[in-house]
Parts: structure tokens; C-alpha cells; sequence
């Protein structure tokens, strides 16, 4: 294997605790239709697939009269206000982990289905965008994952090979994009039930703390 020179993170659910964010934010956006998600529901039909997407399946689910296009421009301009806003909590131990890596001269990068606004928003607020050499978001791209489009874009931009790079996902549609791009994948998932359908990732763990150990132990990175 080559020398490993760049990690490519997912943000929301592997950098980020968004997902209960998101759950709310739907909620709060369908009061006004008299919808409410369950978590569960959500945690299982919705996590990790892009907006505009979920929005054409909540609206056919629901029988909702609007136009698609204007939903999920209302529904993303909520998204952005609380991301800019809003405080949103690191996953446990992302912290220490992009820190350690960022030190160790590794290129961090983010690779995610969210749109530029969001993500611009979520590293203003949080300060951590210093650590990052280049995000793509669904702004960047024509096809979301679980198309490999975002993550060969990236490897591309960054101008490393493949074999040089580690992929950080939670979700099967961010896991089946890095294998269709052909980038080793780890699952970071601390919802066990979870886990059966990642296990067509690399590896599967369900912290970062577990990562870093098996990354210093197992030598990956030499």
C-alpha cells in the first residue's frame, strides 16, 4: 500500500453531531403541514441522504401540495440559519483525531453532501476550517453520494492517488460512494444496529478514538 498522505472526512454524523440537528429542523420546517418524523424513522430512511432528495421523498410520502424546488429552498434556508446560529457538538473524539493527523502533516480534507453555505457556515462558527485544505460539498458536484463523483473530485484536486488517501464515512450512501471510487473506507458508527449494512467498508469502528489506535497499531500510515 502507499505511503498514506490525505484523509477525507464526511461531516455530518462523522465530523459532526448534525443528525439530530437535521431531524429537528425537519420537524420544525413540516409543523406548519402537520408532519412529524420519527427519530427512529429518520435515523433509518433519511441520515445521510442529501436534502433535495429527502424532500422529494417527504413530499410524495406525505401527499404535500408544494412545488419541490421551492421546499427545499425554504428547507435549506433553515438549515443554514441554525448552522449559523447554532453551536453544533464535534462527534466524540473527532477533535483530538484531526488535530493529531493535521500535526503529523497529513492533508485533511471534507467531502460532503451537504451545500457550500452549510459547511462555510458550520467552520466559520466553529473555527476549525485551518485544519482543512479544500471541501467539496453537493455545490461542487452533479451527482451526490453514493455517486463516486465528490470523492474523485476530490483526490483529483488534491493530486494524490487513490491508494494515498483514507475515507471517513457513517452512512451505507457515503460508504458506497468511497468503494465506488475506489478509496479505502473506514465506518465510524456508534450505532451498533448500524453496523451490518456498513460492513462493506474497510473497516468499521465505532469511534475515532478506536481509529487512531488501529491506524498507530496496524502501522497504516507507513
Amino acid at each position: 500500500m502507499s505511503k498514506i498522505k490525505a484523509l477525507l472526512f464526511d461531516l455530518d454524523g462523522t465530523l459532526i453531531d448534525s443528525e439530530k440537528f437535521h431531524f429537528n429542523c425537519w420537524n420544525e420546517f413540516l409543523d406548519q403541514y402537520g408532519v412529524t418524523l420519527d427519530f427512529k424513522d429518520w435515523l433509518s430512511n433519511y441520515a445521510g441522504i442529501p436534502l433535495p432528495q429527502n424532500a422529494n421523498t417527504i413530499i410524495k410520502k406525505y401527499k404535500i401540495t408544494e412545488v419541490l424546488d421551492g421546499f427545499i429552498e425554504r428547507r435549506e434556508q433553515l438549515t443554514f440559519e441554525g448552522f449559523r446560529t447554532k453551536d453544533i457538538e464535534l462527534m466524540p473524539h473527532a477533535l483530538d483525531f484531526v488535530k493529531y493527523f493535521y500535526e503529523k502533516g497529513l492533508t485533511l480534507a471534507v467531502v460532503t453532501a451537504s451545500p457550500r453555505m452549510d459547511v462555510e457556515a458550520v467552520f466559520e462558527r466553529n473555527g476549525l476550517a485551518k485544519y482543512f485544505k479544500l471541501f467539496i460539498t453537493r455545490t461542487d458536484v452533479s451527482k451526490s453520494k453514493p455517486d463516486p463523483e465528490s470523492y474523485n473530485i476530490c483526490v483529483e484536486k488534491l493530486g494524490l492517488a487513490k491508494e494515498e488517501c483514507i475515507v471517513f464515512e457513517d452512512t451505507l450512501n457515503g460508504v458506497k460512494s468511497a468503494v465506488a471510487a475506489g478509496i479505502t473506507c473506514y465506518a465510524i458508527q456508534n450505532n451498533i444496529r448500524a453496523h451490518q449494512k456498513l460492513k462493506i467498508a474497510d473497516q468499521l469502528f465505532l469511534n475515532f478514538s478506536h481509529v487512531k489506535n488501529y491506524i498507530l497499531e496496524q502501522g497504516v500510515l507507513s
